[in-house]
């Protein structure tokens, strides 16, 4: 009997430290503490921003419009990963508020674009200053300089997993964000592109085209 108390009893410190350690390896997890930054953030948020009447659900959708205006519905739940019928019923009350508008798609009569009302645009600014109150309350502890480095830092591991992640297809309405490399690379390519046609333009017209002309 006593032999078994002992057994149980190492059995439960191992398992005590095993727990510990994981406890340990939990909090220096990337994907731990970033989901848990976003949960708190998202419930400070909701704190600050009782003034302002909506939800964090609705002021989330209300920031998605008004960054992709036109988007349809499936769009705009793929963005805010929740499930479509969940939007719908999101959309409806807030149609309901006077907040949103659906717009009939001129590519689709079956579908709709969705825009926010002039009731809305004011409270976009609002909005950003309870996000920026959560903000500052979040890095407080922070360090002159370390700000910026934690928005750099998450910069570009943001852009590395959007390389990794499906975009919503391009008939969703949504504004696609390429990583900053590839923007870049765009941007060149852009350029290029208009000076290459500026040189066209400029050049004379070769001799066989002048006489087709003619």
């Amino acid at each position: 009997m006593a032999s078994k108390a002992c057994i149980l009893y190492v059995l439960l410190t191992i398992s005590r430290r095993h727990l510990s350690g994981a406890i340990l390896e939990l909090e220096r997890s990337f994907g731990f503490l970033v989901n848990d930054v976003a949960r708190l953030f998202g419930r400070r948020f909701d704190h600050n921003g009782r003034r302002l009447g909506l939800t964090r659900a609705q002021c989330r959708t209300i920031g998605y419009i008004a960054r992709n205006e036109g988007i349809n519905q499936a769009g705009l739940a793929d963005l805010l990963e929740i499930r479509p019928m969940t939007l719908v019923r999101q959309i409806d009350r807030m149609e309901e508020a006077g907040w949103i508008e659906r717009r009939p798609d001129p590519a689709d009569r079956r579908a709709r674009r969705l825009f926010l009302t002039a009731k809305a645009r004011p409270i976009l600014g609002r909005i950003l200053d309870v996000a920026n109150e959560t903000r500052d309350e979040a890095l407080a502890r922070l360090k002159a300089g370390e700000p910026e480095q934690l928005i750099d830092l998450l910069k570009r591991v943001h852009a590395t997993l959007s390389e990794r992640v499906p975009q919503p297809s391009d008939d969703s309405g949504a504004t696609r964000i390429l990583p900053a490399p590839r923007r870049a690379a765009l941007a060149r390519a852009a350029r290029h592109e208009a000076a290459r046609h500026d040189d066209d333009e400029a050049a004379p017209a070769p001799v066989a085209a002048v006489g087709a002309g003619r």
